[in-house]
C-alpha cells in the first residue's frame, strides 16, 4: 500500500507541473509545431526529476526509520540516477535526430520549386489596378505618429488613463472606406485589472490615418458590453489562452486586434499551415476570429475570411514568400551561382487601401543592385493575391534621402514611402516629421526619375509642386479631379501675404465672400502680382485648395 501511495504522489505531482508548464507555454497539440516538441522535452525532463528527487527524499525518510540499509541504497537506489541520465540522453539525442530529418526533408535543395510557387505573382496594370487617391484619402502617418496621437488621446482621459494603458497593436485597417490604426486599451497592472476586470475593458483607441484624428472609442457608446477578451486579462479571459484552450490542436500565428465595420472589436488569429516537407513551407491555412466582448469565435479557411476582415496574412510570412520566389524561381544551385534572374523584396513595406481591401507594397530589386528597383508588388493581406508591377526606378530609401535632401536645413526625417498613382505615374508619398515626431512636411517623388521631387506643408502642395516639377521635365501626367470639388470664382476685395515655417502665404478674399482663402505661393506664378479688383478663380478638394487661376 505505501508503495502505491508513493506511485500515485509522484503520478499527480506530474500531471500537475504538465498541466503547470502547458498553461504558462500554450502549445498547440500538434506533430508539426516545434512547441509542442519542446513542450515534450520539458515535461519528461520534469518528471524524470520528479521521480529523481522523490526517490532521495523516500530513501532519506526510510533510513532515518531504519527501514533500508545504506548498502541497499547503494546496490538499488542510486541506479535510479544513470538510468535517468540515459533517459534525458536518448530523449535529446532522439530529437536532435528528428529534428534533422524533418529540416532535411523540407530543404530548399530538394523543394526549390515548391518553395518558389508558395506565393504566386500575377503582372499587373498599375494605372488600371490603382486608382488615383483623393486629397482626403491617402494617409499621411505611420505606426509611430498614430502610436503618439493615440497616446496623447488617452492622456485626456482623465477616468481611464490611471487604470488603463494603450496596446501595442495599432492595426492598420480600412474602417468604412478610412485608412485607420486601431488598438485596444489594457489593464496598466495585476492590481488595475484586480480591481476592473469584473467590468471589462471600456474602449479601443482608433487614429485616422488621412486627418490625424485620434478617437477613444467607448463599447457603451456603440451599445455594446465592454471588452472581455484580452492580451492583459490573467486567466481563462487571456486572449491566447482562451484559442488554446478552445483549439487546442491550431498552430497560431500573428493575433491582431480589428474592428467590423460596425465597430465591434475583434481578433484575428491566423492559423499556420506547413506546406513543405513537416515543418517547412510556412503559410496561412485559416483564421479564427474571437468577438472581444462575448468571446464567440468562428474558424474560418484562408480566402473565405469575411470581407471586413483586413489583415489575415502576416507581413514576415509573405515577406518570407516573396524571398523564396524571386531567389529560387530559376532553381536552387542558380540562387547561388550565377544568380540568373534572382530578385528580392527590399527591406521595408507599406500599406495600400483598394476596394476596402489592406494591400502591402514593398519594392523588388535585383539581389546585385543596391540602390534602384526592377519593379514593386502589391499583396492582399485578406487574400493573397499579388501583383508584380515592371517598373525600373529608385528603391525607397532613395526616394527617402531624396526627399530629405529637399529641405536638407530642416532636418525632418521621411516616413517609409507609401505608393500612389499619380497621373498614371507610380509615385511615392511620405511624410516628414521633426525631432518630436509630428509631421511637418510631405513630399512626392517620382519611382522612375526619383530627383523629381515635390515638397509642402500640405498634402495638395507637395501634389501641386510635384506636378509643377513633371512639367517641367516635360513629363505628361493627367491626374484625376475628385469628386468632391468646390470652384470659387470672383473679383480680389482684398490680399495680403505672410511667410510662415519659410513658406510664402497669399491670404485673399473675393467679392462678398466672406471667406480668407489661404493660398500657397506655389499653387501659381501670378500669386505675387495678384491685386484688388483682379478676377481670381480657386478650386477646392474638401477643404484643400487644389488650383488656382489669376484672370
Amino acid at each position: 500500500m505505501k508503495k502505491v501511495w508513493s506511485i500515485l504522489w509522484r503520478v499527480l505531482t506530474c500531471l500537475v507541473v504538465l498541466f503547470g508548464l502547458f498553461w504558462f507555454q500554450l502549445p498547440p497539440i500538434h506533430i508539426k509545431s516545434g512547441e509542442f516538441w519542446r513542450f515534450v522535452f520539458n515535461g519528461i525532463i520534469a518528471c524524470v526529476i520528479i521521480n529523481g528527487c522523490a526517490g532521495i527524499i523516500e530513501f532519506i525518510r526510510d533510513h532515518k526509520k531504519g527501514e533500508v540499509q545504506v548498502k541497499g541504497f547503494t546496490l538499488s537506489k542510486l541506479k535510479t540516477l544513470p538510468l535517468a541520465l540515459k533517459i534525458i540522453g536518448i530523449v535529446i539525442a532522439a530529437m536532435i535526430l528528428l529534428s534533422l530529418i524533418f529540416s532535411l526533408i523540407g530543404a530548399q535543395f530538394f523543394n526549390a520549386s515548391r518553395y518558389a510557387n508558395l506565393i504566386t505573382l500575377q503582372d499587373g496594370d498599375f494605372s488600371a489596378d490603382v486608382a488615383e487617391l483623393s486629397m482626403t484619402q491617402i494617409p499621411v502617418v505611420d505606426r509611430d505618429t498614430a502610436t503618439r496621437l493615440g497616446q496623447r488621446k488617452l492622456g485626456e482621459m482623465n477616468d481611464l488613463v490611471s487604470q488603463f494603458e494603450i496596446e501595442d497593436d495599432y492595426t492598420q485597417i480600412n474602417f468604412k472606406n478610412n485608412p485607420v490604426r486601431v488598438t485596444p486599451l489594457k489593464y496598466a497592472d495585476f492590481v488595475k485589472w484586480a480591481t476592473n476586470s469584473d467590468e471589462g475593458i471600456p474602449a479601443y483607441i482608433s487614429v485616422n490615418l488621412t486627418t490625424q484624428e485620434a478617437q477613444l472609442v467607448r463599447l457603451k457608446d456603440l451599445g455594446l458590453d465592454n471588452i472581455r477578451y484580452a492580451r492583459s486579462e490573467y486567466f481563462l479571459r487571456n486572449v491566447d489562452r482562451w484559442l488554446r484552450f478552445n483549439y487546442p490542436t491550431k498552430i497560431f500565428g500573428e493575433v491582431s486586434f480589428e474592428i467590423d465595420e460596425e465597430g465591434t472589436p475583434y481578433w484575428i488569429a491566423s492559423v499556420i499551415q506547413y506546406r513543405i516537407g513537416f515543418w517547412s513551407g510556412e503559410d496561412i491555412g485559416g483564421v479564427v476570429l474571437l468577438n472581444a466582448v462575448t468571446g464567440e469565435s468562428e474558424y474560418y479557411d484562408a480566402g473565405d475570411a469575411p470581407k471586413w476582415v483586413d489583415q489575415v496574412y502576416n507581413e514576415s510570412i509573405l515577406f518570407d514568400q516573396l524571398r523564396y520566389n524571386g531567389l529560387l524561381s530559376g532553381g536552387f544551385w542558380n540562387s547561388i551561382f550565377g544568380q540568373r534572374g534572382c530578385v528580392a523584396p527590399t527591406d521595408g513595406y507599406n500599406y495600400l487601401a483598394m476596394d476596402d481591401d489592406v494591400w502591402m507594397y514593398t519594392g523588388i530589386t535585383s539581389v546585385t543592385a543596391d540602390e534602384s528597383n526592377v519593379g514593386f508588388v502589391l499583396v492582399n493581406l485578406r487574400t493573397k493575391e499579388a501583383r508584380y508591377y515592371v517598373q525600373a526606378g529608385a528603391e525607397e530609401y532613395s526616394a527617402m534621402d531624396s526627399a530629405e535632401g529637399q529641405i536638407q536645413e530642416k532636418n525632418y526625417e521621411s516616413t517609409f514611402p507609401l505608393l500612389l498613382n499619380v497621373g498614371g505615374r507610380p509615385t511615392y508619398f511620405m511624410s516628414l516629421k521633426d525631432d518630436a515626431g509630428l509631421v511637418k512636411m510631405y513630399a512626392y517623388v517620382d519611382m522612375a526619375q526619383y530627383q523629381i521631387v515635390g515638397t509642402g506643408s500640405s498634402v495638395n502642395e507637395a501634389r501641386a509642386n510635384y506636378l509643377k516639377m513633371l512639367k517641367n521635365e516635360n513629363i505628361e501626367a493627367a491626374p484625376e479631379v475628385p469628386e468632391d470639388t468646390e470652384t470659387v470664382s470672383g473679383t480680389v476685395t482684398a490680399v495680403a501675404s505672410a511667410v510662415i515655417d519659410g513658406n510664402t502665404r497669399y491670404y485673399v478674399m473675393l467679392g462678398e465672400d466672406t471667406r480668407i482663402h489661404v493660398l500657397s505661393a506655389s499653387l501659381s506664378d501670378a500669386l505675387p502680382f495678384v491685386k484688388a479688383g483682379d478676377t481670381v478663380t480657386i478650386t477646392y478638394a474638401g477643404d484643400t485648395v487644389t488650383a488656382v487661376t489669376v484672370g
